[in-house]
């Protein structure tokens, strides 16, 4: 650019869109904020490039991990059409409508005290579906994120649906998200799944903590021999090409299909997720300093 911008679009070739150069606007600002009076410390997405490998489930499990631990952990149910949290909580159909100040909602509380918000909460019967488009599916996580009282929160994570879209774009904009964690499973598509996930963290600038395999192996009730039922896993290689850790193999555990049925998940056992709760743990005291 030969000239100062004069602040007159309407003959000007430059890509005012991008910031960072001189003479340009700055980039458009998405980030939602926090109700008055709410506290979120850490935030961090748990996603995968498809569906089906078991979000969730690792969302319930890391969360539960860190209340364990003694942490004031949420879930951000961003799975706005497919939201499964509640069921795995016990407090589907409680029906949240709370207000504080007249304009906010209140998460739903766990039997062990994690916050919860999630569109089930919101129907009068959870198998209501929810039919809207893209834009306002984003606008409701935003809301999610910005119209709820969230009490001095140490960690949240975000359930997000699967894929690539609104949502995933709409989170990463506006929501402080401190790290990803990528949910995959065995199989041969394992490499094209992380690489989506990967790919779209780094166009979005956002650091990967790392990889969680769920459904890796079954262990025999017997003998406890590992029996690796979608055939030999890609995890290892496809996390060296990324440069990425691998946080927790997940086993298919009939006990956690129980107890998530039941919507006790919480009580599920969560020494699976250790690394990745230390690795996140060791991120956000390098971060403080």
């Amino acid at each position: 650019m030969s000239e100062e911008c004069n602040g007159s679009c309407s003959s000007c070739g430059a890509d005012c869109h991008s910031a960072g150069t001189a003479g340009q606007a700055p980039a458009e600002d998405f980030s939602a904020k926090l109700a008055e009076g709410s506290k979120v410390k850490h935030v961090y997405a748990v996603m995968s490039g498809k569906g089906g490998v078991g979000k969730s489930m690792v969302t319930s499990l890391l969360a539960s991990a860190f209340q364990k631990k003694g942490y004031n952990t949420a879930i951000l149910d961003a799975d706005i059409t497919g939201p499964s949290i509640p069921t795995a909580f016990g407090i589907e159909g409680m029906g949240l409508g709370v207000t504080v100040d007249g304009n906010l909602m209140l998460p739903a509380m766990s039997m062990n005290g994690i916050q919860i918000i999630s569109a089930n909460l919101l129907l009068q019967r959870s198998t209501d579906p929810i039919i809207w488009r893209g834009a306002l599916i984003a606008s409701a996580v935003k809301q999610f994120w910005s119209e709820t009282y969230w009490e001095d929160v140490d960690y949240m994570f975000v359930d997000m649906p699967p894929g690539t879209g609104d949502v995933p774009l709409t989170v990463f904009q506006s929501l402080p998200i401190d790290g990803i964690i990528v949910v995959t499973s065995p199989q041969e598509l394992v490499s094209m799944i992380v690489t989506k996930a990967v790919n779209m963290a780094e166009k979005m600038n956002l650091p990967i903590v790392g990889i969680v395999e769920n459904m890796s192996y079954v262990e025999c009730p017997d003998c406890g021999k590992k029996i690796y039922i979608f055939g030999e896993s890609h995890i290892d290689e496809v996390a060296k090409e990324h440069g990425l850790s691998v946080l927790a193999r997940i086993p298919i555990d009939p006990k956690v299909a129980e107890l998530t049925d039941a919507g006790k998940i919480e009580y599920a056992d969560t020494d699976y997720m250790d690394r990745a709760v230390s690795n996140i743990i060791a991120i956000d005291k390098a971060v403080e300093g």
